[in-house]
């Protein structure tokens, strides 16, 4: 939902071919040249495999993982930018209210995903925008405009988890 059809641009890239595989509930991204040499490992020995995109929850939802950021943002159709006050909550794992949002792009549809950026273009995470760019006009400063779902601050929050 974030990228689009740029999910194409993952996956034939000029320093060879990617693919996804899925691995006990949880989605990788990886080269077929790893994924190889990977065969001869066997599955229930295997932890980890490329790097984790996200997983399925026990209700067959998925949920993008932080670590997927550096590979999504460059491709991503609908922006966020938030104001510099704003950034550390959202790092704290909080939604984007209107009085944090500094820019949001065009024509970006409510529950549609988004790439949450500061305002010097640093992605720093994911969320599913709350309100249309039309409706964000229009709202009070204290509403919610993007819901956070992951953000670089995970990395010292849940650094045990995080394959």
């Amino acid at each position: 939902r974030s990228i689009g059809e740029n999910i194409q641009l993952l996956v034939d890239r000029p320093d060879g071919c990617y693919c996804f595989r899925l691995h006990k509930d949880r989605v990788y991204y990886v080269s077929e040249r790893i994924l190889k040499v990977a065969t001869s490992v066997p599955g229930d020995k295997l932890v980890a495999l490329g790097t984790c995109f996200g997983k399925f929850t026990k209700t067959q939802k998925f949920r993008l993982h932080v670590t997927a950021l550096d590979y999504l943002a460059p491709y991503a159709k609908y922006k966020v930018w938030v104001k510099p006050g704003a950034e550390q909550s959202f790092l704290y794992g909080n939604h984007v209210l209107k009085s944090g949002l500094g820019r949001i792009t065009e024509n970006t549809a409510q529950y549609q995903g988004v790439v949450v950026y500061s305002m010097a273009d640093v992605p720093l995470g994911f969320g599913v925008a709350a309100k249309s760019t039309q409706d964000c006009r229009k709202v009070d400063p204290m509403a919610i405009v993007v819901f956070h779902q992951a953000d670089i601050g995970e990395y010292v929050r849940h650094e045990d988890t995080l394959t």
